[in-house]
């Protein structure tokens, strides 16, 4: 494979094998030399001529040589004059250092692909520092604790089993069913770190469910109040109600289940209120440093959990229903708008318009809060990409339920819907990801399911036939509830093995049935007195697809398999 490059690519240390720089101007240098290489502007043609085989006759640009070994001395003449001695360099020829920069310009698919091509670039791209910004960027840090299995994980291999996981909500999945609410519930939420969720409703309590086992952990005591909003994290637990406060848990050191609900704990340290709102509490969120609420007050306040206090009111026209913090900015739904909001300076950077027919109730972003999705009144889910431009337009539009889109849930790639239709949509963004990405969706698309057109894979999930007001998805479980006061759970974990085992079970099944076929074709092959005649009315069978013979007894008089 040749390279195409300027002379001044000799000027690289050839003996430096690491992908660290020992000063800013050796990192400058380095990137110069890099954009000397056109070759290397873009990735895609990087690949594409990666894959071109090395000796290609075709004629070279006076101003530019194919990268080889120049003894001083020779002419210009003979230099370019490539002669059957010369030794040309490969991509791998160049130092760890670049090809690191490089790298860097791919993504997974791309840094997959170039893994296979020899035992030194698997090396380079499985050390490379890119999968772990890869698996942050989609996912945040991973749960602590981590999983034994995965403790001693390089990031590529976490990297690799995450994406495998999230194959799991297209196999089969087992259901819990988790009974205690004496009423509707209005909101739930999954830890992760802690095998933990947390469900309330019209029974004014929060209740604690064990995630794995599904049993009862706790209730607390009654809170006054419907609760229609909650969130957590490893070191506070919040809950919002119609009586305008935040009823807040600190998690105690040693306790199993982190936080102690039932009142039994005296310190008020580790439960208490905040007020400030005038109107119920309709949506909770958490980063590592504020509280955000939202309020039918149309103001959204942002909390400093340091102290515990409002330290910036959002103000709207219209009642706040959700809300989704990411970074230095927070998207928000008012009455029918969708606003972005800078934090720092508490000024709109974005704002839509009736973006549905009707008020815009659910609202979720991915891990870095470049892509936004609102669910309406009207059945229809929009995702926005924040990347594209700088106002804010409908990049894919999708129409999964029939009625209001309650609640959405997004860990990617995977966008989950709750509705009053009592449907859970299942909806994968990867392709749209990916295409946005490469500047293929140019347009936006409108997904229907049940009219033929385009979509994206995806999957429904029903046969409630009740209202679901909150649906929440982390790794392989979907946690739902409703009006009907039970909480439910999908597990995926077994997904993926039991489609393994379900691929194993067929291959046997028709590893054997060939192999009776074989057997079938000989005898009747090698049979005494007229072999020949059997053998001819085999072959007739096997290619006109005839069913009335001897061998196809087993087939019914419909044409189907017996059990």
């Amino acid at each position: 494979m040749a390279f195409e490059s300027h002379k001044e690519i000799g000027d690289l240390p050839k003996n430096h094998n690491s992908c660290d720089f020992n000063s800013q101007s050796q990192l400058d240098i380095y990137r110069t030399n890099i954009n000397s290489f056109p070759i290397l502007k873009s990735s895609s043609h990087w690949k594409n001529h990666f894959k071109q085989p090395s000796n290609q006759s075709q004629k070279l640009p006076p101003s530019k040589s194919i990268l080889k070994s120049e003894e001083p001395g020779l002419s210009s003449q003979n230099t370019n004059n490539t002669s059957p001695n010369s030794t040309e360099q490969s991509f791998t020829d160049l130092p760890s250092s670049v090809i690191c920069e490089i790298l860097k310009c791919l993504d997974p698919k791309e840094l997959g692909i170039v893994s296979c091509v020899s035992n030194q670039l698997n090396n380079l791209v499985s050390d490379h520092h890119g999968w772990k910004k890869f698996y942050f960027d989609r996912w945040g840090p991973p749960p602590s604790p981590v999983d034994p299995q995965m403790e001693k994980a390089s990031w590529k291999e976490m990297f690799v089993e995450r994406e495998f996981r999230a194959k799991c909500f297209m196999g089969r999945f087992t259901m819990d069913t988790l009974h205690g609410h004496t009423e509707a519930v209005r909101s739930v939420f999954v830890l992760v770190p802690a095998n933990l969720i947390f469900t309330g409703g019209y029974d004014y309590a929060v209740r604690v469910w064990d995630l794995e086992e599904g049993f009862a952990i706790g209730a607390s005591t009654s809170l006054g109040c419907t609760i229609r909003a909650i969130s957590a994290d490893s070191d506070l637990l919040v809950a919002g109600g119609t009586d305008a406060f935040i009823q807040c848990w600190k998690a105690i050191d040693g306790n199993p289940h982190l936080f102690d609900l039932t009142g039994s704990n005296s310190n008020s340290n580790f439960e208490f209120r905040l007020w400030g709102h005038e109107g119920p509490i309709t949506c909770l969120d958490l980063d590592s440093t504020r509280i955000y609420s939202g309020s039918w007050d149309m103001t959204v306040r942002v909390w400093d959990r340091s102290s515990m206090k409002c330290v910036m009111k959002l103000r709207h026209r219209d009642w706040v229903w959700a809300l989704s913090p990411r970074g230095t900015t927070v998207a928000v739904t008012a009455g029918k708008n969708l606003y972005i909001w800078e934090i720092s300076t508490g000024e709109p950077i974005g704002l839509v318009l009736n973006p549905h027919k009707g008020n815009a109730y659910a609202l979720a972003r991915s891990h870095t809060g470049d892509l936004v999705f609102s669910g309406g009144e009207d059945g229809t889910i929009h995702m926005y990409d924040l990347n594209t431009r700088s106002d804010l337009v409908i990049s894919s539009m999708w129409a999964p339920h029939t009625g209001v889109v309650n609640s959405l849930s997004f860990e990617y790639p995977w966008l989950v819907s709750c509705s009053t239709d009592g449907r859970i949509a299942l909806i994968d963004v990867r392709r749209l990801v990916v295409n946005r990405k490469n500047n293929c969706a140019s347009r936006a698309r409108t997904v229907v399911v049940g009219t033929g057109e385009v979509e994206p894979p995806q999957r429904m999930l029903h046969g409630f036939g009740c209202n679901l007001f909150s649906v929440d998805v982390r790794w392989d479980r979907i946690v739902c509830a409703g009006e009907e006061g039970v909480v439910r759970v999908w597990n995926f974990s077994q997904a993926i093995e039991m489609e393994r085992r379900a691929r194993a079970l067929r291959r046997v099944r028709l590893e054997n049935r060939m192999r009776r076929k074989k057997a079938q074709m000989e005898m009747m092959g090698g049979g005494a007195g007229g072999g020949s005649h059997c053998s001819a009315a085999a072959k007739k069978n096997a290619l006109n697809g005839e069913r009335n013979g001897v061998w196809h007894s087993k087939r019914g008089v419909g044409g189907k398999l017996k059990a």
